[in-house]
């Protein structure tokens, strides 16, 4: 029996001009604009059937400051589904500290790019099922990566980036999956600087180049206008889960018309 699809809801979280946390949206990691209050957010994506959860601290890595752990907190006590936190953790105590509020996984990018080892070390003591390794990719269209794809008739790679897609790190995406996955993550975020918030579809090479490449769970992020889209991205890329934030946010679809679409289609998906 094929193992089941998931539907992950996620909130881009960062700090207000009152220093209060509030939930974002953008396209391209760009031109951020207030959507809700991230407590009331979880409860509702907790009572909507999601499958999992995804809170992310999008500015902690680029200010240099530790996660919210407060707000972690208090949507940990309204969400009883598998919540995975990420944005500033660098350390082995960043993980613990992070869990330790709620979280049941911690999704990290920048710290691990920087020091590997902390996917190991972080596998070992917590388990690598706390243990996702967040991708932010971008496409280059120029020989200096290792891995190529076919995009709209070109040659081109994918490109890790950090500070929300606005530094490079000259890391080819697929190499550092095939890594990561080695040192212990349990499991793969791959975003998309190029499809994030344009809602015209996922990325499907980057994920398809990812998912081909690794055995881990792979969760694709960012493109989402509907569900055809994560239907295109489990039956083309052959993605674990599927995540979305603004369809969800704005109710353009309910998570629960998301997984009946899906389920006529015979994508197995837990109703």
């Amino acid at each position: 029996m094929a193992l089941t699809k998931r539907i992950i809801p996620c909130i881009d979280v960062a700090l207000d001009d009152a220093g209060n946390a509030s939930v974002y949206t953008g396209v391209n990691f760009e031109d951020l604009q207030y959507t809700g209050d991230p407590v009331e957010l979880a409860r509702k994506y907790n009572e909507s059937g999601a499958d999992e959860f995804v809170f992310l601290d999008i500015t902690a890595s680029a200010e240099g400051r530790e996660t919210m752990l407060d707000t972690v907190s208090a949507v940990a006590d309204e969400v009883f589904i598998p919540m995975t936190v990420g944005g500033g953790i660098r350390t082995r105590e960043d993980i613990k500290e992070t869990l330790r509020a709620g979280a049941d996984k911690v999704s990290i990018n920048t710290g691990a790019l920087e020091r590997p080892e902390l996917i190991g070390e972080g596998a070992r003591a917590f388990g690598s099922q706390c243990i996702v390794i967040s991708v932010d990719a971008k496409r280059r269209f120029d020989e200096a990566g290792e891995h190529y794809a076919q995009v709209d008739g070109e040659s081109c790679w994918f490109e890790c980036t950090v500070k929300g897609g606005r530094e490079g790190t000259g890391v080819d995406v697929v190499e550092w999956a095939r890594e990561a996955a080695e040192r212990g993550a349990g499991e793969l975020f791959v975003n998309s600087i190029d499809a994030d918030g344009t809602k015209e579809g996922y990325d499907i090479p980057l994920t398809k180049a990812v998912c081909d490449e690794v055995p881990t769970p792979v969760i694709a992020s960012s493109g989402a206008g509907g569900p055809g889209h994560m239907h295109e991205v489990f039956r083309d890329a052959g993605a674990d889960a599927a995540l979305a934030a603004s369809i969800f946010h704005f109710e353009e679809y309910t998570i629960r018309e998301v997984k009946e679409y899906l389920d006529e289609r015979d994508v197995p998906i837990r109703l």
